[in-house]
């Protein structure tokens, strides 16, 4: 029988430490939880917010509806020649999974170590790091019909996968619920190590040849050296997205700023570092009231302690507003903002 909590904190259980309340509160452990939750058809017309690790929102009111956290657990494989098929749960941890599938040898998922979150949050943000996003190595995901009470698998095409995007953040907002998700990876490993300082933290260890173990033990180090743990100081990673501008706009700037920090992203398109942005404007480092933004990494926004969602949402407004004065660039937040 489901347990319906009411008035609960979600302090716990977001990483950037907001303390607001949800009205409604129910931790789903297995798929068919939420068949007999939705059976119940007050729970089809109240506001809802589906939480899995809470580390990509931010939450900055109380919510007057239903919060449902995702704790299916589970990891399975199976081979196909050199493809490794991995089904993982929606409430296992990003990386739990990514360490399991780099200690099989299972190759692909390296460049995505340390990100923080669920497995189930994975393809609505189609997630990414380091040269590699989530579309890369999805296969389908498992996911509950609300409206039906019915269970789909969604392939890789049906996700229209963009750059932090997907269908369940567009047209199929709220209407499913993901379960589970498979990837499709491989004991014959193609290494991506062109992003970012991965060679070149490679080379100061003196590593020629790396295994997939290498990659993803520097890519954790170099994380660490820029991001905060949330477990001490409440954040939710990296708060923007890096914009992707049109050839000529990049051009104009780079006269300007020729150190500018900047990948190639497609045919006529660059995309630019957030983070370099940001710090160009001062605030690197910087604290105001309970928050501020992060000294070794201008992209990350924290909560030093006893922040609102409000006061972290007005800073991020003030970091847009600085960035586009400067450089005529709008910054997008990727972070989920909880109203």
């Amino acid at each position: 029988m489901l347990q319906i909590q009411e008035n609960v904190s979600l302090k716990p259980y977001n990483t950037f430490g907001i303390d607001t309340k949800a009205r409604h509160f129910v931790e789903i452990n297995h798929e068919q939880d939420l068949v007999e939750l939705f059976a119940d058809k007050q729970w089809h017309t109240v506001e809802r917010l589906v939480m899995g690790g809470g580390s990509n929102m931010l939450l900055v009111n109380d919510f007057d509806g239903l919060v449902i956290r995702l704790n299916i657990h589970g990891i399975t494989h199976y081979a196909q020649g050199d493809t490794i098929y991995v089904e993982a749960g929606a409430g296992e941890v990003w990386n739990d999974l990514v360490n399991f599938c780099v200690d099989n040898g299972f190759a692909g998922m390296e460049n995505l170590t340390l990100i923080p979150g669920s497995v189930g949050a994975s393809p609505i943000q189609n997630i990414g790091a380091y040269g590699v996003e989530l579309k890369d190595v999805f296969e389908s995901c498992w996911a509950f019909e609300i409206a039906t009470g019915q269970f789909k698998t969604f392939l890789k095409d049906d996700c229209q996968f963009g750059y932090r995007e997907s269908v369940f953040k567009s047209a199929l907002k709220g209407q499913y619920i993901i379960v589970s998700v498979t990837f499709r990876l491989s004991v014959q490993s193609q290494l991506n190590l062109s992003y970012g300082a991965i060679e070149q933290e490679l080379a100061n260890r003196g590593i020629i040849q790396p295994t997939i173990k290498d990659v993803s033990q520097v890519v954790a180090a170099i994380r660490v050296s820029k991001l905060p743990d949330p477990s001490t100081i409440g954040n939710s990673g990296s708060f923007f997205k890096n914009p992707v501008i049109p050839q000529v706009q990049f051009e104009a700037i780079y006269k300007q700023y020729p150190n500018i920090a900047h990948y190639l992203a497609g045919q006529g398109y660059v995309k630019l570092a957030a983070g370099w942005l940001i710090e160009q404007c001062g605030w690197k480092g910087k604290t105001i009231g309970h928050t501020g933004t992060w000294k070794n990494q201008a992209l990350v926004l924290v909560n030093h302690g006893g922040a609102s969602g409000q006061e972290v949402y007005n800073l991020s407004s003030q970091i847009i507003d600085s960035v586009y004065t400067k450089f005529g660039v709008m910054l997008e937040r990727e972070v989920n903002i909880i109203q």
